[in-house]
């Protein structure tokens, strides 16, 4: 069978507040599997997916990229390699991108995207690539409510708009053993791409309906999401979906476990086991 070649590409870690991440779960349940720093914040992954097929090369978000100014990024204090230099670590050139998904357009998950090239001019980091994502969702993000707006940033978008690469799934996402859920309880249409490996396996990358293995319970809700209770039934159907299928998660955020195989209990879905991915 004809599928996709699944790489991670792990684009650095970054600090979250614990409490916007885990919603109104209490610090005294979600403290007890991760730690946190004296600030409340917690250490999570920008993990991407590199996916090859014949002469397609497709990334799967691109992390936040290293352009903004040394204030911003004293709040998440990001560490250890942007997506370009990642995947040139995996022998791959940024000219050699055919496409970019996006799941959605949160800094942290489009930044890379684009680089700075001087002191006041931007570039695309994958100059040869068409540049996915729901056309709703990019209506939203040109157009944010007053929640959301500190997430979306003009300089990770307007370059990608003016160079003529964007490209919206609606209108036609050519690619064969590669599905696309779309979800919106987080933010408006956010993509989660379902790929079918070489063997026949699925695997559904979650991106931030469950960042990590920690978020497959259904209560833990990110305080970031604008439709909480949206976000609950949309995981409670995609879990049944993935069990059902025996479809495998990817977890975007997780700094400790890059993948995992479901099990239910019959009331409860958890982990049955971590798998890892190939790097």
């Amino acid at each position: 069978m004809e599928g996709w070649k699944i790489k991670e590409v792990l684009a650095g870690t970054l600090k979250l507040d614990g409490g916007a991440m885990f919603g109104v779960v209490p610090k005294v349940i979600w403290n007890g599997m991760l730690d946190c720093d004296l600030e409340n914040r917690c250490t999570w992954a920008m993990r991407c997916l590199l996916i090859e097929q014949g002469e397609h090369r497709l990334l799967i978000d691109t992390g936040m990229g290293d352009k903004q100014s040394p204030k911003f990024f004293s709040h998440y204090e990001p560490t250890g390699n942007t997506i370009v230099p990642a995947l040139a670590e995996l022998g791959v050139t940024v000219e050699s991108i055919t496409d970019v998904v996006f799941t959605h357009l949160h800094f942290d998950h489009c930044g890379g995207a684009v680089v700075r090239n001087g002191d006041s001019e931007y570039a695309l980091a994958f100059p040869n690539a068409k540049h996915w994502v729901s056309r709703q969702h990019w209506e939203h993000a040109k157009h944010p409510n007053a929640r959301e707006k500190a997430s979306f940033l003009k300089e990770n978008l307007e370059p990608i708009e003016s160079a003529g690469v964007l490209h919206f799934i609606e209108d036609g996402f050519p690619f064969h053993h590669l599905k696309l859920e779309v979800v919106y309880g987080h933010t408006e249409a956010q993509i989660l791409p379902i790929i079918t490996d070489a063997q026949g396996q699925e695997w559904m990358y979650t991106a931030d309906l469950i960042p990590s293995a920690h978020h497959i319970r259904l209560p833990f809700v990110m305080g970031y999401d604008i439709r909480p209770l949206e976000t609950m039934k949309e995981k409670e159907r995609i879990l049944r979906d993935c069990f059902e299928f025996n479809r495998f998660l990817i977890f975007e955020h997780d700094a400790q476990t890059a993948a995992a195989e479901l099990d239910f209990d019959g009331h409860n879905f958890k982990m049955k086991k971590a798998l890892t991915l190939p790097a």
